[in-house]
C-alpha cells in the first residue's frame, strides 16, 4: 500500500509538471503538438476550455481500451481517468488563470517559451515513463491498438498525430478559426523525443538511488521504454 500511495503522489507530480509545460506551449501561440492542436481547434469551435476537451479526448482513449481489452482491462488502468481529469484541470487553471496575466508579443520570446514548454513536458513525461506505473491515456490506447492489430507502436502513434493534424487543419479552415498547427508543431516534433530520451537516462539512476524503481528492469518495463523511444517523435500528453 505504501508503494501504491508513493506512486500516486509521483504520478500526480508528473502530470502537473506535464500540464504546466502544455499550458506554456499554448501560451507561446506558435503552434502546439498534434494531439494538443486537435484539442485546441475543436475546443475553440465548441466554445469550451481546451483542458476540458482534452479530458474528453483522453477519457475516450480509456473507453476504447475497455472496449478492445474487455475482461483483460485491469482495474488499475482506470487511473488513466484520474490522469485525464487532472491534466485537463491543471491546463485550464494554468492557461486561463495563471498565465492569462502575462502577454508575450515578441516572436523570438515566444519561440523560447515554446522550447521551455517542451523541456518541462519532457521532464514530466520522462519521470512518468521511468517509474512505469500508469501511462497517459493516448499512449496506452495506442499500445493496445498496436498489439491487437499487430502493428508497430510508433506507426500507430504517428498515425494518430497525422489524423489529429488533418482534423485540426480542417476544423480551422471550415470554421475560419486560428490554425493551431504551425512552426511550433514542427519544432516540438524535432526536439521532444531526444529530450525525453535524455531525461529518462538522467532520471533512471536517480530513481534507483531513492528506491523508487528497481535497478533490474523487468521485461515489461523494458518493452515500455523501447516503445516510447521508438514512437516518440512527438508525445503530448494531454
Amino acid at each position: 500500500m505504501r508503494k501504491f500511495i508513493k506512486n500516486i503522489i509521483l504520478l500526480t507530480i508528473c502530470v502537473i509538471i506535464t500540464a504546466t509545460g502544455a499550458s506554456l506551449a499554448l501560451k507561446a501561440a506558435v503552434g502546439v503538438g498534434a494531439w494538443d492542436a486537435l484539442s485546441q481547434s475543436i475546443s475553440s469551435v465548441l466554445g469550451i476550455k481546451v483542458g476540458t476537451f482534452s479530458m474528453i479526448l483522453n477519457i475516450s482513449c480509456v473507453v476504447i481500451q475497455i472496449i478492445l481489452l474487455k475482461k483483460n482491462f485491469k482495474p488499475i488502468q482506470l487511473l488513466q481517468i484520474f490522469i485525464a481529469v487532472l491534466l485537463g484541470s491543471v491546463v485550464n487553471f494554468m492557461y486561463y488563470d495563471v498565465f492569462s496575466r502575462f502577454t508575450i508579443n515578441n516572436y523570438f520570446m515566444k519561440l523560447i517559451l515554446l522550447v521551455l514548454s517542451q523541456v518541462i513536458c519532457a521532464v514530466g513525461v520522462a519521470s512518468l515513463v521511468t517509474i512505469n506505473f500508469i501511462s497517459f491515456p493516448l499512449e496506452s490506447c495506442c499500445m493496445v491498438i498496436s498489439k491487437r492489430r499487430n502493428k508497430n507502436f510508433g506507426f500507430i502513434r504517428q498515425l494518430v498525430d497525422i489524423i489529429s493534424i488533418l482534423i485540426s487543419l480542417a476544423v480551422a479552415l471550415i470554421f475560419k478559426d486560428n490554425i493551431a498547427v504551425r512552426e511550433g508543431t514542427i519544432i516540438s516534433m524535432l526536439i521532444f523525443g531526444p529530450m525525453l530520451n535524455l531525461f529518462m537516462k538522467i532520471f533512471t539512476p536517480i530513481l534507483i538511488k531513492f528506491n523508487i524503481i528497481e535497478e533490474d528492469l523487468n521485461s515489461n518495463e523494458k518493452d515500455l521504454k523501447d516503445l516510447v523511444i521508438e514512437g516518440e517523435s512527438i508525445w503530448k500528453y494531454y
